[in-house]
């Protein structure tokens, strides 16, 4: 008896451990698994609405948690609010400045034919819509740092639905959109070329993305 019962006992505590190991929660390091790539989509989404970034152009990296910010900003106050605003999102570990403090690109002249340009087409794009970018409250201009944080904004938007698991990398000169990186699906894919291609100022988008195996 003595016996059956050490055994039956034996049985009865693997049983509860087993179960138990079922329902255990994670290891802190594992409760919320934040990913570099989301981490990119994060940050940049803090920067869109944010007016002393007008005239930016930021680039974010992320390894291993640690974001890394490079281009350029107008002043130093941009600056300090684009590293207030990445060190701020959980999941970061550290950030590295690399940015640098430069007036917008192009010589005066260039850049008053560029706002010219930009105002008429805002007035076009009012006329025919107004419910378009530029009738927006925000202060900061449709410019190729704002298209490229907008983006990824809206990426975002749409984490959790297809574009999870992503690493995109989104570059912009003069309004014309590069996508690199990775994506899941054909349909992730296709939802990140949409995204790029409606938002406001895009001319072009170039697709260099690719479905991870």
């Amino acid at each position: 008896m003595s016996y059956r019962r050490s055994v039956s006992t034996f049985a009865l505590s693997m049983l509860i451990a087993l179960v138990l190991g079922q329902f255990a929660p994670a290891p802190a390091g594992q409760v919320r698994a934040i990913k570099d790539g989301w981490l990119v989509t994060k940050v940049h989404s803090e920067f869109v609405n944010e007016d002393v970034l007008s005239g930016s152009n930021i680039d974010v990296d992320v390894k291993n948690g640690v974001v890394t910010l490079q281009g350029t900003v107008p002043s130093e106050a941009a600056r300090a609010r684009a590293l207030e605003l990445a060190r701020k999102n959980d999941g970061v570990k550290n950030v590295v400045d690399q940015l640098k403090i430069a007036p917008a690109s192009g010589s005066s002249a260039e850049r008053k034919a560029d706002r010219a340009a930009d105002k008429a087409e805002r007035a076009a794009d009012k006329a025919a819509d107004k419910g378009a970018s530029a009738t927006r409250k925000t202060g900061r201009a449709i410019d190729d740092g704002w298209i490229k944080s907008k983006i990824y904004a809206q990426y975002l938007a749409d984490w959790n639905s297809v574009l999870d698991d992503s690493n995109i990398d989104v570059d912009v000169e003069r309004n014309v959109v590069t996508l690199n990186g990775t994506v899941k699906s054909k349909e992730a894919k296709a939802k990140a070329v949409a995204i790029a291609k409606a938002t406001d100022g895009v001319k072009n988008v170039r697709d260099n993305l690719k479905i991870a195996p």
